[in-house]
């Protein structure tokens, strides 16, 4: 889970164990809740809410899914996450 200043979250799976990597939320969404001052102090926080050594790729989606609809982060007020929308 990253968490950006304006405290809204995104949640992704990260299959490389990388500790460069903070997700691939939309840049073009970040970008208009920060003025471009704000962008040049930025500072995000990466949590790991689940990992796995023996996985599959299709079961670290589906609980980065789960965490997703858990942390509402798919709500465009809580976070930047675009899909996983409530099933109805």
């Amino acid at each position: 889970m990253i968490t950006y200043p304006n405290g809204k979250i995104y949640i992704g799976s990260d299959l490389t164990d990388s500790a460069n990597y903070f997700g691939s939320a939309s840049s073009e969404h970040i970008a208009m809740d920060f003025t471009r001052e704000e962008r040049r102090d930025f500072t995000i926080r990466k949590q790991i809410l689940w990992e796995s050594s023996e996985a599959t790729k299709s079961e670290v989606l589906r609980a980065e899914g789960e965490f997703i609809r858990m942390y509402r982060s798919n709500d465009p007020e809580v976070g930047y996450n675009r899909t996983h929308r409530g099933r109805r």
